[in-house]
Order: C-alpha cells, then sequence, then structure tokens
C-alpha cells in the first residue's frame, strides 16, 4: 500500500480522470487549484499554457470541439504529491487517437499543475 500522500495523489488523479471523461468542466474545475497550471501538447514545439480561469475556458472549447472525447488511462503511478499518468486519447469512434502521458502535481487533493506531452 502507498504511503498517505502518494495515495492522495492517486485518488485526486483518479477522480479528476473520471470527471475528464465524463465531460464534466465544473467537476473537474472542482478538482483543480484556482492557481492551476495546464501545458496542452499542441501547438508544437511546447504547447499552450494555461493558468487559472482560463483552464475552464481550454476545457469547455475542448469539449464542445471533440464530443467523443476520452482519455484511457494505460498506466497511472506517484510518488507524493507527484504523478505520471500514460494514456491514449481517443477523439472519434473510427480509431482516431494518439498516445501520451501527463505529469502532474497534486496539492490539498487537487491537481495544481497538469503537463501533457504526446508521442509523435
Amino acid at each position: 500500500m502507498p504511503d498517505p500522500q502518494t495515495q492522495k495523489t492517486l485518488d485526486a488523479v483518479r477522480r479528476f480522470n473520471d470527471a475528464f471523461n465524463r465531460h464534466d468542466v465544473d467537476a473537474v474545475m472542482a478538482l483543480m487549484t484556482s492557481d492551476c497550471v495546464f501545458e496542452n501538447t499542441v501547438p508544437p514545439p511546447d504547447g499552450e499554457r494555461f493558468v487559472g480561469a482560463a483552464v475552464r475556458g481550454f476545457w469547455e472549447r475542448f469539449f464542445t470541439a471533440t464530443p467523443k472525447a476520452r482519455f484511457e488511462t494505460e498506466e497511472l503511478f506517484a510518488a507524493g504529491d507527484r504523478a505520471v499518468c500514460r494514456w491514449t486519447f481517443h477523439w472519434d469512434d473510427r480509431g482516431g487517437h494518439i498516445r501520451g502521458v501527463d505529469v502532474l502535481t497534486v496539492r490539498d487533493g487537487k491537481v495544481a499543475e497538469k503537463l501533457a506531452y504526446v508521442k509523435g
């Protein structure tokens, strides 16, 4: 069994991923800190960075643009307040997908930082 902090981190990331796959922006944001940082995978080479309230706007646009979006967790592990999630992102029912990884920081049971990277 992981130490208590690591378990809290794993639980927070699982709740976040579940809310994300429901496309529940309110729940996603409730699981992120008010000063959260999200770094998207695009545009190359470094992706776009969103902070605080701007993260909500990104999720709203993202779910509108990709209504079939879902992430399939391949592997999730954590140490203390840091987690790594390997995933496959599916954007349609015709097999469109890409694989990647998120590096996350959790603070007080909420995602404070989500840095996304893709293969390719």
